[in-house]
């Protein structure tokens, strides 16, 4: 592996090579992105494409990547130029591109903006509202869990943002007129850090959710979008918009295994089936090798 510095208006970006350049046999490298994760949540999808030229990356403001424009905010279309600055410095042609959560949001925002940077995107559980018949409850939602992060700290907040995820099918009066949940009974802790800075809890992150995707230039990019969504989320928030949102771009999500996490092993305590995920996405990936795509 080695390690490579860009040095980008607002932001010193870091990122990994796993491999040779040029490629072995010719492949386009396979990027892995997240958000607001960091390159270390790949750890296992590295190991198991040994065979290919993995790169990840840590997002501006992120692990490594230290932001010097004094800015806090995660913005998918600022984020999207970071991976495009990336793909050119690979000097590499398209990538092959595995986008988790809000780095799908991201990786929808490159092709959107650079359509000829990425061959095959799997778009995995991007968490977008707009694509929801409930988006207004799921926004209420949103701003009810960022409150109590601000009120009452990390534990609390991850607790409220846990079962807002974790809430089967459309956002409802009920479910927006229920307590805070109590974080033990989460797991988490009950004690206040002072700290507010956290990007998944605070409205640093918004952005993302908030992003409306260009349809129209998705719809006309060369690049193989397959959309996808872990079997175990398929009635909850991230399942929904990816079920939503390949819905909107004409196809049927690809069903992966495990959860929001299914690439993950148990670095983070929120282990998928990294091997099964990684089988899947061979098979994705591969499907558009054959078909020249």
């Amino acid at each position: 592996m080695t390690q490579h510095t860009l040095e980008l208006p607002g932001v010193d970006l870091v990122y990994d090579v796993h491999g040779p350049l040029p490629t072995a046999e010719g492949r386009p490298p396979l990027m892995m992105i997240g958000q607001p994760m960091d390159a270390s949540g790949f750890q296992a999808q590295v190991r198991l494409f040994e065979d290919r030229t993995v790169v990840t990356y840590d997002p501006r403001g992120l692990g490594r990547s230290i932001r010097t424009d004094g800015g806090v905010t995660n913005d998918p279309e600022i984020q999207a130029e970071d991976v495009h600055a990336i793909i050119e410095a690979l000097g590499a042609g398209p990538v092959d591109m595995l986008a988790s959560s809000g780095g799908a949001v991201t990786a929808l925002a490159l092709v959107a903006q650079h359509p000829h940077d990425v061959a095959t995107l799997v778009a995995h559980e991007p968490p977008i509202d707009s694509v929801l018949p409930d988006a207004e409850a799921v926004h209420r939602a949103r701003v009810a869990y960022t409150q109590v992060y601000q009120d009452k700290g990390w534990g609390a907040g991850m607790a409220a943002f846990v079962a807002m995820t974790a809430w089967e099918g459309e956002v409802t009066d009920e479910f927006l007129a229920r307590p805070a949940p109590d974080p033990a009974a989460f797991g988490m802790p009950t004690e206040d850090d002072g700290r507010r800075d956290d990007p998944l809890l605070s409205e640093r992150s918004w952005a993302v959710p908030l992003y409306r995707p260009d349809l129209e230039a998705l719809a006309a990019a060369p690049t193989r979008i397959v959309v996808a969504v872990g079997e175990e989320s398929l009635k909850v928030y991230t399942g929904r918009t990816a079920t939503a949102l390949a819905e909107q771009l004409g196809q049927q999500p690809t069903v992966f295994p495990s959860h929001h996490g299914g690439f993950m092993g148990g670095e983070f305590g929120y282990a998928g089936q990294p091997e099964a995920f990684a089988a899947k996405l061979r098979e994705v990936l591969d499907r558009s090798s054959v078909r020249g795509e």
